[in-house]
């Protein structure tokens, strides 16, 4: 009868009586005699019903080969790896401590070639990528491993499980073809720990990039030094500081702050108009955005409009269609995208302060929208994609985003961002800017699931990116000969950090989250 440690010999050491062991000891001794690129280490085990005719075989201590195992070919294996009964390892083949091999396994470092039709396949050459497993990896019985996959550390791979390619480390794998079911570890990405010491950084930051467009003559914030005062860089102000520090910025009493913002907006027409402005223009793209930007700033600053914007949601249903319609959609439509940002956010400040609007105005926006997208595209407009997928966000952001409103035609979206984003052109390194960086990642988090790995690997590449552009604030175009960081580029990017952060799942390790004009919930319902 055959001993039992012969097929269970992982207590044989400790177990087993004296014969036994000086009999293991003799047998490993005419092994090696007899095999001089054989070596192995303490309390090893080979049974003497096993195949074992290898090149070279290095074993770990306890390290130990059962009854009926197959081996030829190249074997390294470290500490305490068990090749239990039945199994097959042939080939060139590499195993980190701890790895445990369930029985009729095989793991198979190399192969058969069979490119000439005219020769049988065993007559035709072999391969050999070999295959490398990491330390502490369990893989269940009846597994089958193929020449050249890498095995990473930690990983299970599950009873009768085919694998064809490599398993990463911390991977739960099973099936034929083998596929990930679950994280036994989930793995440390290291751009996390970017993505925490970037929030860290900002924070740090904060005061210097406030305190350095401060105009302390005028009492006004500048985008950066040298530059005029705006009306937006009061607003990117407001911006940065409740982000990074949780208040409104020190160079002024909020108050005094809210009173400003809100003494600058025209009575009769609602619209802030730029600084030192006799007239209200409401054609200069500056006030149109300043519905937007002054609004979210005083709203985070516990306030709001003074005055109703009769200007921008004063109209009709039938007006608001026909404004939509003498948009420059196939021409310019970012700038048609910029207008239907301004009588959204109109819309929306108009409903938060109680003020009367047309009870269409509100189906006759999103209608229009909605039926006048285009379903191959998933944006509206002509031309060229930037200008199709820049509109895209800035309409979108005043109405299906800002009141939660699912867009049209998602998958199509998807498609088409993903198409702009592959432009180095514009998506180099050196190209990127505040506005089509933000353009592409805030539409991709509006439309979750499709093409998902895609849009992950693109994430994180910019992502990566923007955290390289940091420099105790940003540029709005890093890149740019002039390069300097302000106010205006400092609060994009802050945005754009956390939507492209939150596309890879790492949002949390910033520490910050927008509130303003940049939010990722939506600001209001319209039920």
């Amino acid at each position: 009868m055959i001993s039992p440690f012969e097929h269970s010999p992982w207590d044989f050491w400790t177990r087993a009586d004296a014969e036994a062991h000086a009999a293991q000891r003799a047998l490993q001794s005419e092994l090696l005699a007899s095999h001089p690129t054989w070596t192995w280490g303490e309390e090893c085990f080979i049974s003497d019903h096993a195949s074992v005719d290898d090149d070279e075989l290095v074993l770990g201590d306890r390290t130990y080969i059962a009854a009926g195992a197959y081996l030829t070919g190249t074997l390294r294996a470290g500490a305490d790896c068990s090749i239990n009964p039945y199994t097959v390892l042939r080939g060139r083949i590499e195993l980190g401590d701890g790895v445990r091999i369930g029985a009729h396994t095989s793991i198979l470092g190399f192969n058969h070639t069979m490119s000439d039709p005219d020769r049988p396949v065993f007559r035709q050459p072999l391969t050999s990528k070999g295959i490398v497993i990491g330390e502490d990896v369990w893989i269940g019985s009846h597994v089958v491993i193929l020449d050249g996959v890498d095995v990473g550390a930690h990983s299970v791979l599950a009873a009768g499980a085919v694998v064809t390619k490599d398993v990463p480390a911390g991977a739960v794998v099973g099936g034929s073809p083998a596929r990930f079911l679950k994280w036994r570890i989930e793995p440390v990405d290291p751009l996390a720990d970017r993505v925490a010491a970037f929030g860290d950084a900002a924070r740090a930051a904060a005061s210097e990039i406030l305190e350095r467009s401060w105009d302390a003559s005028a009492a006004l914030f500048v985008d950066r030094p040298g530059a005029a005062p705006t009306v937006r860089a009061q607003c990117d102000a407001i911006e940065i500081a409740d982000l990074l520090l949780g208040t409104a910025p020190p160079q002024l009493p909020a108050d005094v702050q809210v009173d400003r913002l809100r003494g600058w907006q025209d009575a009769a027409t609602g619209a802030v108009p730029a600084l030192g402005a006799s007239v209200v223009d409401l054609a200069d793209p500056d006030v149109a955005y300043h519905v937007e930007c002054v609004g979210y700033a005083l709203d985070l600053l516990g306030s709001g409009f003074a005055h109703p914007l009769p200007a921008l949601a004063g109209r009709s249903a039938a007006e608001v269609a026909s404004f939509l319609d003498s948009l420059p959609w196939e021409d310019e439509a970012w700038s048609a995208g910029h207008g239907v940002d301004a009588v959204g956010t109109a819309l929306h400040w108009s409903l938060r302060r109680g003020d009367a609007v047309d009870p269409g105005y509100a189906e006759a926006l999103l209608g229009w929208l909605v039926t006048r997208t285009d379903a191959a595209t998933g944006v509206w407009g002509g031309g060229e994609l930037l200008q199709r997928v820049n509109g895209f966000y800035r309409a979108s952001r005043g109405t299906f985003a800002q009141f939660g409103v699912p867009v049209p035609h998602p998958r199509a979206l998807v498609d088409t961002v993903l198409a702009h984003a592959s432009d180095p052109a514009l998506f180099a390194p050196a190209a990127q800017n505040a506005c089509n960086v933000l353009d592409v990642a805030h539409p991709l988090w509006l439309s979750p699931g499709h093409r998902s790995a895609e849009v992950t690997a693109l994430a994180r590449r910019l992502l990566a990116d923007a955290l390289d552009h940091w420099d105790a604030g940003f540029a709005f175009h890093p890149g740019a000969a002039d390069a300097a960081p302000g106010l205006q580029g400092t609060e994009m990017w802050l945005a754009i950090v956390w939507y492209l952060s939150d596309l890879v799942g790492l949002s949390d390790c910033l520490g910050y989250r927008p509130r303003g004009i940049h939010r990722p919930e939506p600001a209001a319902s319209l039920m």
